[in-house]
């Protein structure tokens, strides 16, 4: 949602003292017009103390942790679960890992596979991170502590994204670290959330050639159907404008 603009003023000032508006924005690359719209409002976004932050220098997790709304993110340091992890892995480095499996197997050729980067790097995948992390009732239960309709949650992650007050209410509904929640957002990196540097391949690990295999079918059949819905609006689009050329 939004800090306090009271508050992050007070923050500035301890974090750069005697720095004014134009030189806080001069070195963070956040629009002056911007800002100076969220101190007049009062409500300063999440984006641009983890903009200021990290232009000072500072972890923007523990930024965000100078905020009333956000205090527990400096004492969350559980590691992230292998389902959390995997849910945020690209689709590319699971198929790049089968492939590397059933290569190794008896009487299969090596397969030249070019290098990739392992690490969470594609958008972060929110709607991905809940249903790994959901227990069946998790979705209730973040609607009844944030005091949201149900369907408001749902259209959320249908739309693949949550406000980052709401990721990190739905990581403590579920028992895990609240700073995942601000990972899957994409606001702070897993790095600056302090998740391991070998947390996908650790994971990917774990997973037998089964499970493995399942999980990489799994996305291939989400990403099918988000193509074909994606063809298909093409086609109703141009259809449209055939009818009014």
């Amino acid at each position: 949602m939004s800090v306090s603009a009271i508050a992050f003023q007070r923050w500035i000032s301890q974090l750069a003292p005697g720095s004014s508006t134009a030189d806080v924005c001069r070195q963070s690359g956040v629009k002056r017009s911007t800002l100076a719209q969220q101190l007049v409002r009062g409500k300063v976004a999440e984006t641009t103390v983890v903009a200021v932050a990290r232009a000072y220098g500072r972890n923007p997790v523990l930024g965000l942790a100078e905020f009333e709304q956000y205090r527990e993110l400096a004492a969350s340091i559980a590691p992230p679960t292998d389902a959390e992890v995997l849910s945020q892995t690209p689709t590319a480095r699971l198929l790049q890992e089968l492939l590397v499996r059933v290569a190794a197997r008896p009487g299969h050729a090596p397969a030249p596979l070019a290098a990739t980067d392992s690490r969470i790097a594609e958008p972060a995948a929110v709607k991905q991170w809940v249903e790994a992390i959901d227990d069946g009732e998790l979705r209730h239960r973040v609607s009844v502590a944030a005091g949201i309709a149900p369907q408001n949650y749902s259209a959320q992650l249908s739309a693949n994204r949550l406000t980052p007050e709401l990721a990190v209410r739905t990581a403590r509904e579920a028992g895990v670290g609240l700073r995942n929640g601000l990972v899957v957002t994409g606001l702070v990196t897993a790095a600056e959330a302090g998740w391991p540097p070998s947390a996908v391949e650790d994971a990917l690990g774990r997973l037998s050639d089964a499970e493995l295999t399942l999980l990489a079918s799994e996305r291939l059949a989400t990403l099918g159907r988000a193509l074909k819905r994606q063809e298909h609006e093409e086609r109703a689009s141009r259809r449209a404008w055939d009818h009014l050329a």
